[in-house]
């Protein structure tokens, strides 16, 4: 509603200076920061005095008493130096946002341009952790706000199975645990193999930094996987597919799934990698270092002010080991090829698992694939989820398509980075870890996979549905069991993806157990209970007998201001939803609807403790009140479903 008002205005205030004043400009809009200065206002005489060589604030007096009606707003006022303020019309929006409910998706044609997003890339070594779990929840919201904006979308999540970690797992259950690969396959069959991989990668980490000739069965174990030959080929395939499993329970549990899971193998197998090496070459875009600590390596040759970005910049730009190895970033610009239409080859594709809405997740495969399967790749956009110590990593990439004369394909590439998510020394100790003083002293402890330091992903998950449990059965005896768990699980998720997503994705989150299981301020459950508060109200006047009006009544007298200023404050922020939606998808941060949600939530409380509709004597009144609890009700479903948040009915 808000929203539509705004392109509105814009529209009405550009076509009209266009036509009095000849002037074609950019109209912007914002919100005052008083109601008493309206609810939209607009600086642009300010730029048409530059160009008209008069004062803003005469400029503003004429486009105030010349515009005319405007659908939605009830006057046009001027302020300060030049500024446009407008008034909407109270009624008529309240009008709006009591008839619309919730916002509806928009629809995207089934050829549309397609947007390809890439999240969650676990390497399938061990069991996730909360790291993870940030980049699935950035990434799952984010699909989620494009698709609600009428955008096809394509989930990815990249299986590196064929890199160090797996490498480092492998060379453990050969040369410690002394494993066969049918020994290995039944250990995969276990419930939490990998945890029994978290610990394993831990041990194999501590045995190579024991003696560093060691690392030599990394390297070896590193080319066979690539090759896919030997004993360490085929224990990698039973631990990648078998850990990929694991995650793929883990993002379940958190309502995080994907379309398609490309691997690293088949980029190797089916010749990707051969592929873009031959282009890259051709196009003078990669060549070999004769000299230097680099010699016989095939690097990317990058400008200074490219280097300059980077620690290591040497490392970095190494496309091919000397060894022969291809590193993470050359098998990415493949991949990065393949995902735009770009590379000439595509994967061959086999059904992999089941959605929950009963849809395939497919795989890419070295075999032959599924006739039926569906066509991948071909993006318009592409947006990689990965965090921001890979920002030099993914440059290399974008400059890679760059340097083979893909324009356009670089310019549509994202990386949509995010800091990194580390413990509270207090989370860390909790956990039983034995910090060092300086640690203890530190705001945040980092996490590391290879010393087996961070909290799992399904142990938080468990911990979080164990502490809401008890108070669901306290609360709900009346319930059976299954419902206590299934509303316990809905609680708990709440919690957690909304402690993921309430901070910007440039903001270093510090885990700590105390605050991710709270459920006070700003919280998931806050703005759950919310919802249940405002269906427990219609579900007590229908009790009464009453039901919402079948007529939408005139609001205008209670919206009023001053008086009405509180109502006009909820139902203003309830039929801006819209706006919450764009501004997300446009700074491509999934906090700003997070923190749209709280204030929705807050200000309804607010309301809730105010006006009490069941005692509300007036009948008019109690028909405004009922209609507007209905529609933030609606609004905030909406806004949590988008979080990936469901709003259970009890709490």
């Amino acid at each position: 509603m808000y929203r539509a008002i705004e392109e509105r205005v814009r529209a009405a205030i550009g076509a009209h200076i266009e036509k009095a004043y000849g002037q074609a400009v950019s109209v912007g809009v914002e919100r005052p920061p008083k109601l008493a200065m309206g609810e939209l206002a607009t600086p642009v005489c300010f730029e048409l005095a530059k160009r008209l060589k008069r004062a803003p604030r005469l400029i503003a007096q004429e486009i105030a008493g010349s515009i005319g009606a405007i659908e939605g707003v009830a006057r046009v006022e001027v302020a300060g130096g030049g500024y446009l303020n407008l008034y909407l019309d109270r009624a008529s929006f309240f009008r709006s946002v009591a008839e619309a409910g919730g916002l509806e998706a928009a629809k995207a044609a089934p050829d549309a341009p397609k947007v390809i997003v890439e999240h969650t890339n676990i390497n399938p070594n061990k069991a996730a952790h909360i790291g993870h779990l940030r980049n699935a929840a950035l990434g799952d919201t984010f699909v989620r706000l494009l698709r609600h904006s009428g955008r096809r979308v394509e989930v990815q999540n990249y299986i590196d199975n064929t890199g160090v970690q797996v490498a480092d797992v492998v060379v453990g259950y050969q040369h410690l645990e002394k494993k066969s690969p049918a020994e290995v396959q039944a250990l995969a069959a276990e419930p939490q193999f990998d945890y029994l991989c978290w610990d394993l990668y831990a041990r194999v980490t501590q045995w190579f930094e024991e003696e560093k000739t060691r690392l030599a069965f990394r390297t070896e174990t590193l080319k066979a996987i690539e090759e896919g030959r030997g004993t360490a080929a085929e224990i990698a395939v039973v631990v990648g597919e078998a850990i990929v499993r694991c995650h793929l329970r883990t993002m379940e549990r958190l309502g995080v799934e994907y379309d398609v899971l490309p691997r690293e193998s088949e980029i190797l197998h089916l010749k990707f990698w051969e592929h873009a090496f031959g282009m890259l070459k051709e196009k003078g875009a990669i060549q070999l270092a004769a000299s230097g600590k680099n010699a016989g390596c095939w690097i990317m040759p990058l400008g200074e002010s490219d280097a300059a970005a980077d620690e290591d910049p040497n490392a970095a730009k190494i496309i091919v080991r000397s060894d022969g190895t291809v590193t993470y970033v050359g098998k990415d610009i493949a991949y990065q090829l393949w995902k735009f239409g770009l590379l000439g080859l595509d994967f061959r594709y086999a059904r992999f698992s089941k959605r929950r809405d009963g849809g395939d997740v497919w795989a890419s495969t070295s075999g032959a694939g599924e006739p039926d399967a569906p066509q991948f790749g071909h993006g318009s956009e592409v947006y990689n989820v990965i965090d921001s110590r890979q920002a030099y990593l993914q440059h290399v990439v974008v400059a890679g398509l760059r340097a083979l004369g893909h324009q356009e394909q670089a310019n549509h590439s994202t990386h949509f980075s995010y800091e990194m998510v580390a413990l509270s020394p207090r989370a860390a100790q909790e956990m039983g870890y034995t910090l060092s003083p300086d640690e203890e002293r530190r705001a945040y402890v980092e996490m590391s996979g290879r010393r087996g330091l961070g909290v799992k992903a399904d142990d938080l998950i468990d911990e979080l549905e164990e502490a809401t449990s008890a108070e669901v059965a306290e609360r709900h005896p009346q319930l059976t069991a299954e419902e206590q768990e299934r509303i316990a699980h809905a609680i708990a998720i709440g919690a957690l993806r909304y402690f993921l997503l309430k901070f910007t994705r440039n903001s270093l989150i510090s885990f700590d157990f105390k605050d991710a299981l709270s459920f006070e301020g700003e919280t998931g459950p806050y703005c759950q209970y919310a919802v249940v508060r405002a269906r427990n109200i219609v579900r007590k006047v229908e009790e009464q007998g009453g039901r919402a009006p079948g007529t939408i009544p005139a609001a205008g007298e209670w919206l009023a201001a001053p008086g009405g200023d509180d109502l006009w404050e909820l139902v203003l922020l309830a039929g801006s939803l819209g706006s919450a939606v764009t501004g997300a998808v446009g700074a491509q941060e999934p906090a700003i609807l997070a923190k749209y949600a709280f204030q929705l939530a807050q200000a309804f409380n607010n309301f809730y403790h105010k006006h009490h509709i069941l005692s509300e004597e007036d009948a008019g009144k109690r028909a405004f009140l009922l209609l507007l609890v209905q529609a933030v009700e609606k609004q905030l479903v909406t806004a949590l479903d988008l979080l990936g948040i469901e709003a259970p009915e009890r709490m």
